[in-house]
């Protein structure tokens, strides 16, 4: 009889050595942010202004570092430009993430690498032994019930899909974009109104150095970097909650 942990994988990831304090602490920031007064009667603006950051700075960590003034009036070339449309679907495509999640890849690949890409590559994942096996597991995972809390599966989902890389570009856009859509369709940020991509950019060093260290798969490098995705996702709270005063502020 498969044990626990067989059952449900992603409940030993969460069990790791630090990853149940992180979670928390990453629970307890983005439920302060949901709190906030403004989100009462202007969700839609602040979720649109955190699409815009989470953008830029999304951009930002693939090597594309556009100050957001000039995002705001349309500049940025074309990984700047898959980010946006990537952002912009969030919402409408984290409805499909927890039951077609493979088909949600392809169309956000799509949308990231419209202007990277060879058309007859969007959406298309590699189809070599490894990626595809390893394909199959992720998005059986996130098909599959878990009791690991959501920013852990976020992490896991942008771990494997920065390893992994199934795709000719963008895969950085894509991955981060379906750590979102990860909090956003388990519950944790249902309106999209954080922006963990800041926290991930102001510690860029540490983002490609932990998420390395997740592709070795060992437990302790696997520990860090999903603490690394929690402080992320507080550090975005913090930004989603800027944004309300700003809104506030008028």
């Amino acid at each position: 009889m498969p044990t626990q942990n067989e059952q449900d994988p992603l409940r030993a990831v969460a069990a790791l050595p630090g990853v149940a304090t992180a979670a928390a602490e990453a629970r307890k920031a983005i439920d302060r942010l949901l709190g906030h007064r403004v989100l009462r009667r202007s969700s839609a603006g602040v979720s649109a202004e955190s699409a815009l950051r989470g953008a830029r700075a999304s951009a930002a960590l693939d090597g594309v570092d556009v100050p957001l003034a000039d995002v705001r009036l349309g500049a940025g070339g074309p990984v700047v430009r898959g980010a946006l449309r990537v952002s912009a679907e969030i919402g409408p495509l984290s409805a499909t993430w927890s039951v077609a999640p493979g088909q949600v890849l392809a169309r956000l690949h799509l949308l990231a690498a419209r202007d990277l890409a060879p058309p007859e590559l969007l959406g298309r994942p590699a189809t070599s032994p490894e990626v595809v096996v390893r394909w199959q597991s992720l998005t059986a995972s996130l098909t599959g019930r878990t009791a690991a809390p959501a920013v852990v599966v976020a992490a896991v989902v942008h771990g494997e899909l920065l390893g992994l890389a199934p795709f000719a570009a963008a895969n950085g856009v894509v991955a981060r974009a379906a750590s979102r859509l990860t909090l956003v369709a388990r519950g944790l940020d249902p309106r999209a109104v954080s922006v963990p991509e800041v926290g991930h950019v102001e510690q860029s060093d540490e983002y490609i150095t932990a998420a390395a260290g997740y592709a070795t798969g060992e437990p302790e490098a696997v520990a860090g970097w999903i603490r690394h995705c929690c402080a992320a996702v507080v550090r975005g709270a913090t930004e989603g909650l800027a944004i309300c005063e700003a809104i506030a502020r008028g």
